[in-house]
């Protein structure tokens, strides 16, 4: 019993601290330059950990992929910053000029950003994952998104159920946002290109 709560702390400290170097990482970055990196970075070190090499320095290794990933990384963030600027400057102007954001006029605009935040669920599982350029990693993150919708779905309700719990303790999404997000998404998201991997070699 005293063993599985010590490992318990252990991975609840693990996460709050991988948190905090994201937050701080990306403010290193001056935010814009530094989020790409610091996302990168945060979801390398989790993956390592689901692999099972749980005993890497989280500090190094995690420096380690900010730095070397940090313009490739960059490189990703343009076009997720560009489709991000058009969906909120879509907003904006339908609430500006009719006023209520849910008529029906916007209901394509509400269903691209759905599906964006979809695509992004598996973007970044993707660029650590696979060893490919930025193209080749866009383009199998939305194929996979679009042949896995148990796997979405699975995420949409793990993610709600932590919005929830962060809405009912609202320090949990400073101390654990980050860290909790990535490891949610990239979990479901690493089923879902092992499944469609296994496809392939069979």
């Amino acid at each position: 019993m005293g063993r599985a709560l010590y490992s318990m702390l252990e991975w609840i400290t693990r996460f709050a601290y991988i948190n905090l170097l994201w937050v701080l990482f990306t403010l290193a970055g001056g935010i814009i330059l530094g989020l790409f990196p610091a996302i990168t970075a945060i979801f390398s070190v989790i993956r390592q950990w689901l692999n099972g090499n749980s005993d890497l320095p989280v500090f190094h290794t995690y420096w380690n992929y900010y730095r070397s990933e940090f313009w490739k990384s960059n490189l990703l963030g343009l076009p997720v910053y560009l489709v991000s600027f058009v969906f909120l400057f879509n907003v904006f102007f339908l609430y500006a000029n009719i006023g209520e954001l849910l008529a029906w006029t916007s209901a394509p605009l509400l269903a691209g950003i759905l599906l964006f935040l979809f695509y992004l669920f598996y973007l970044f599982p993707a660029y650590v994952h696979f060893d490919l350029n930025i193209l080749q990693i866009m383009k199998n993150a939305l194929l996979i998104m679009l042949i896995s919708p148990v796997n979405t779905f699975l995420m949409v309700i793990s993610l709600s159920a932590f919005t929830i719990l962060v809405y009912v303790i609202p320090p949990l999404g400073f101390i654990f946002g980050a860290s909790f997000y990535s490891f949610i998404t990239l979990w479901f998201a690493l089923h879902a290109f092992r499944k469609v991997q296994k496809k392939q070699s069979s």
